[in-house]
This record gives structure tokens, C-alpha cells and sequence, in this order.
């Protein structure tokens, strides 16, 4: 530890970085990797263990090359400040020691990933990167970039691709191939990672997928921690602690959570040294977090923006978003949450509730947001399609739904204008402005609801929503909703 001008307490590396060499190669490296994977390998580093784990940083978009260069101008080290309510700490992250040059063809990053001494490639691509379906659930070989991929193998776009190409040059060559492993919150994301890897190749070398489909592992992972996107105020927060010009520092809450299937031929870091969960029953973590975390997200995000609410914790603070959260959760949400191992589901709950409240995160209600195209399909649907299965209420979830169909409106209650917020926001603002007077044209979107969007129940309850949200306002229908909750 180390202190600075300001006598702030900053943790550094107490190994010596020389002594690190290349194991991981991760693509995607955003804030959650670098507060996460990157902390649970630094904190081993720290104890003397996984130098032989060191992380190559990788990406495939253009926007990728930003990152390395940042980081390769401050020696690839990674600034996490964690704020705990009680007093924030910030510590500089080693284990990421170099950063593949990003190409159009994917060239340096597949001569990188054909190395021998690279056994893990880890992946965070968001939810919206691996070409699901929303009928099927799975990988959609006809989207046009796979399509690509499957006509040019040698000069792969996708990340996908990239893995298949380099997946072929190690068996070509006699290496054993890597782990693919993906650390973003997708239901089954190993079995997601798996079909799109497989599928891919597929279109131009059977041979070579049933070659990955036999020997290569894509292990199932639950993984949690809050992490804002860094703008002025923590780059500001960095240089207090004397940390200099740092243009991509991570903020985070102190919570954080793995937990994986342990599925590594090639073997992996000893991460249940520092706190990783291995388990055969992600599925029951994953779900448990990503409907009740995740999904919570999504439901305090549109009416706090709505009711041009900045921060997560001042929705948390207002007793009509807060309400709304409550009701939908333990009526809609909970009930489809499966038992999980030595946890209280009502524990967690509360805690969820507490991290969002954190003041110190200040995290953004536009954050929680944006990409919904991509996220309401796999946050607040599959808790949807339960509840109608079992004959549940869904009058929470359509209200959900409806909310975010009046945001993409793009405008507040206020009549403020909402800058475009989403991937597909063209198309989203045209179909929210042609729900006004006919809601079937926002269920109509198959890539979000699949055969949902057909279901009499829901575009009842829907319209019934998105018709009260332009009548009476979002604050008078969250009240209504909860005094009738109270009601019951």
C-alpha cells in the first residue's frame, strides 16, 4: 500500500509484474472485467499464486482501440476505487499485462490466441453480442456479420470468429485447445458461448466443429458486481487519490460475486483461493441474479427516467419507484426464482435493495436504460413467460414493459427530450410512436418477445399500461399499482 499527496490509501500490485506471464486472453475490456476477473487474479497475484495467469486484453471493434491505448499508456494498470458507503479505497490492478493490437481482420488477436500458453479466453461482449434468437433462444446463423464469418473464416469480424480461427490453427498445429469462458450475464451463457462457437464454424468446416464440439469446454458462470461508466466524476475521484490523468478509472460497489462450473482441462487460477464459488448448479445462481438483480434494474430504470430521476439511489429513494420495485419483485419476479444453494432468497433481496440504495455508486438511471432491445429479452421476459405459464400475475412485468415503450417515446413526463439510448433507437422511438394508438406494433417485435408479443393476457394488460402511462402520467399509475398491492 502506498500513500499519496493526499494521504489516501492506494493499494498497489505487491507482486512483481516482470514475473507475470500470459495465460488469459480476454476480449471485451470494459469496467466490469477490469473490477472483476482482473481483480480475482490480482488478489491471487498478491498471495504469490497464478503469475503464470497473466491477462492479454483484447477487443474487435474499431472503439477497442481507444482502451489499449489508454491502457498501454499506463503500463496496462487498472485503478478500481470501491464505494463503500463507509469510506472508498482504491487500489491499482496488475494482472492484465499487454494488450492485443486491434485489427479489422482479427490477425494479432488469433496468432495471440493460438499460443500454447494461452488456456482461457474469457469473454464480456454484452448481452447483445452472441446472435440469439427470441423464438428459439439460440444462435441465429443468419444474422449478416455470422453470415460473414462463415463465407471469409480466415479474416473473421466477429469475436466468434476470431475463436473459431484460432480454435483451427491450434488443431491444426497439435495444441490443446483453450476454455472459452463468458463472464456476461446471459441465462446458460457457457451453453450460449458454446452454440455461437460451434454454429459459426459450422458454416465453413463441420469437421472443425465437431472437433470443438468434443474437445473444448465453455463452463457456466454467474457473475455480479455494480459497476458505473466512468465519466468526469471518476476521473476527478482517481485524481484525488493521486493517481494522476488516469482517463479510465472503474468505480464499483465492494460487493462482488463468481460463480463457476469448474470446467478447465487446461487447467485455471485458483480462484476459490479469493472467493469463487464452484458449483454444478449455476444455472440456479444465475438465474437468482439475473431476474432479481438484473431484472430489478430494469424496473426501476424507465419510470425513475421518466420522472427525470438521475441516480439509481435517488429512485431508490423515491417510495413510487421504490414501491413499484417491491411489488413487482415479490409477486412477479421471486415466485419464478428457483431454490438456490445455502441462500436466502429473501436475504438477497434485501441485499440487492441495499446495493442499489448505495449513495456512493451514483450510478445513472440512463445506464440502467439503455439497450433495452437487448436486455428486456433476457431480464424481465423469461420472468414473464413463467408467470403466464404458472397463471400468474403479470400486471408488474406488462407495466415494465410498458414503461420502457413510453421512454423510447423519447421524452420525459416533463416533456424533456431523451437523447437516443439504445442500439435499434430509431426503430424503437417509431414503434413506441406507433403504439400510442395501436400497443401490438411494440409486441410485435419478435427479436424482444418471441411468441409473447401474440399472448392475449399481455397485450391486454399492456395496453391497458402504456394507455394509463400517456393518460394519467407515470407517477399517478406507479401509485395506483401499489395501492392496489396493498389492497390485496
Amino acid at each position: 500500500m502506498t500513500m499519496n499527496s493526499q494521504s489516501f490509501p492506494v493499494s498497489l500490485p505487491r507482486y512483481d509484474r516482470t514475473k507475470v506471464t500470459p495465460g488469459i486472453v480476454h476480449i471485451g475490456l470494459g469496467n466490469f472485467h477490469r473490477a472483476h476477473m482482473a481483480v480475482y487474479l490480482d488478489d491471487l497475484m498478491n498471495q504469490g499464486l497464478a503469475l503464470d495467469w497473466g491477462i492479454l486484453g483484447a477487443g474487435v471493434r474499431p472503439a477497442d482501440a481507444k482502451m489499449r491505448d489508454a491502457m498501454l499508456g499506463q503500463d496496462c494498470l487498472s485503478t478500481i476505487i470501491e464505494l463503500d458507503p463507509k469510506g472508498k479505497r482504491a487500489r491499482r490492478v496488475g494482472a492484465m499485462i499487454g494488450f492485443i493490437e486491434v485489427a479489422p481482420d482479427n490477425g494479432p488477436l488469433i496468432a495471440a490466441m493460438a499460443k500454447p500458453e494461452i488456456r482461457i479466453v474469457s469473454l464480456t461482449v454484452t448481452e447483445g453480442g452472441y446472435f440469439v434468437n427470441a423464438d428459439t433462444g439460440t444462435f441465429d446463423p443468419s444474422a449478416p456479420e455470422i453470415q460473414a464469418d462463415g463465407k471469409n473464416p480466415a479474416q473473421p469480424g466477429t469475436v466468434f470468429g476470431a475463436i473459431v480461427a484460432a480454435l483451427r490453427v491450434r488443431r491444426q498445429a497439435g495444441i490443446a485447445p483453450f476454455t472459452v469462458m463468458s463472464c456476461d450475464n446471459l441465462p446458460g451463457n457457457g451453453h450460449v458461448t458454446q452454440d455461437a462457437v460451434i454454429g459459426l464454424a459450422r458454416l465453413s468446416d463441420p469437421e472443425l466443429a465437431d472437433w470443438i464440439a468434443a474437445n473444448v469446454t465453455f463452463p457456466n458462470g454467474m457473475v455480479d458486481r455494480i459497476t458505473p461508466a466512468t465519466g468526469p466524476r471518476e476521473r476527478a475521484m482517481a485524481a484525488s487519490f493521486g493517481l494522476g490523468d488516469d482517463p479510465v478509472p472503474v468505480t464499483c460497489e465492494p460487493f462482488r460475486q463468481w460463480v463457476l462450473e469448474d470446467k478447465f482441462p487446461q487447467g485455471r487460477p485458483p480462484f476459490e483461493q479469493v472467493g469463487v464459488t464452484f458449483s454444478d448448479k449455476v444455472h440456479a445462481y444465475e438465474a437468482m441474479k439475473i431476474r432479481i438483480l438484473n431484472g430489478g434494474h430494469a424496473t426501476i430504470a424507465y419510470p425513475g427516467g421518466l420522472l427525470d430521476i438521475e441516480y439509481v439511489h435517488e429512485a431508490m429513494a423515491n417510495p413510487l419507484v421504490s414501491g413499484f420495485l417491491d411489488r413487482v419483485e415479490r409477486e412477479e419476479i421471486i415466485p419464478s426464482v428457483a431454490p438456490v444453494p445455502a441462500t436466502d432468497i429473501g436475504a438477497y433481496y434485501t441485499l440487492i435493495r441495499e446495493r442499489f440504495s448505495n449513495p456512493e455508486i451514483a450510478d445513472t438511471e440512463r445506464r440502467l436504460c439503455y439497450d433495452g432491445s437487448n436486455r428486456q429479452p433476457k431480464f424481465i421476459v423469461p420472468s414473464l413467460r413463467d408467470a403466464l405459464a404458472r397463471n400468474g400475475s403479470i400486471e408488474g412485468l406488462a407495466l415494465v414493459s410498458a414503461l420502457w415503450c413510453r421512454y423510447c417515446y423519447g421524452t420525459t413526463d416533463s416533456g424533456t427530450v431523451i437523447e437516443p439510448n439504445d442500439p435499434n433507437w430509431p426503430r424503437l422511438t417509431e414503434l413506441a410512436k406507433a403504439a400510442k394508438d395501436d400497443p401490438s406494433f411494440w409486441l410485435a417485435q419478435r427479436d424482444v418477445y418471441g411468441e409473447l408479443g401474440q399472448d392475449p393476457r399481455f397485450l391486454a394488460s399492456f395496453g391497458t399500461h402504456l394507455a394509463r402511462l400517456w393518460a394519467l402520467g407515470t407517477a399517478r399509475v406507479l401509485k395506483e399499482y401499489i395501492d392496489a398491492g396493498a389492497k390485496r
